[in-house]
Order: C-alpha cells, then structure tokens, then sequence
C-alpha cells in the first residue's frame, strides 16, 4: 500500500514540474526559430502517436485499418473536410470488413 502513496506523489510532482518550468524557464518571448517550430508541432506529433494506433487496432483486421489510414491520408492530402474524411474512413473499414469476413 505505501507503494501507492508513492506512485501518487511522483505523479503529482511530474505533473507539476511539466506546468511549472516553463513558466520560470521562459520569462522571455522565444526567438529561436528551431525551438519556435519545435514547439509548434509538438502537439500535432503528440496526437499522431496517439491516434495511429489505434486506427490500426480497432477494426477486425489491420488490413481494414491501414486501407482507411491510406483513403483518410488522401482524403486529407485533397483538402477534404474532417468530417468528410471521418466518413471515407468508416465507410473504407465498413466495406473491407465486409470483403475480408
């Protein structure tokens, strides 16, 4: 059990340094061209681990999967809507599922 208190305090304090260092490190606007972009695609980078994934597990077959990743890349590339390219993906692993079951 006092494991537990452990894991809650180191977590506590993680999450508090991630907030708080950047506010006592730079006090000064970021002028750095590379730290500048670095930051402005940090949450893009951020998102894609997290999706990728799971596009890849959550249909039945990862066939199904990376055919919608490849339809909703191209979708996008085309300056489709989000919601247009939600809908090529969903009826992509629809039909596949049903071609591959």
């Amino acid at each position: 059990m006092n494991n537990v208190y452990v894991y809650i305090i180191t977590a506590a304090l993680v999450s508090f340094l991630i907030r708080a260092l950047p506010m006592t490190i730079f006090r000064k606007p970021i002028k750095n061209r590379f730290v500048k972009s670095f930051l402005y695609y940090v949450p893009y980078v951020t998102l894609a681990v997290m999706t990728f994934p799971a596009i890849t597990n959550a249909t039945q077959s990862k066939i199904s999967g990376f055919l919608a990743l490849i339809c909703g890349t191209v979708a996008a590339w085309f300056n489709q809507s989000l919601f247009r390219v939600a809908v090529i993906c969903c009826l992509v692993v629809f039909f596949s599922e049903l071609l591959l079951v």
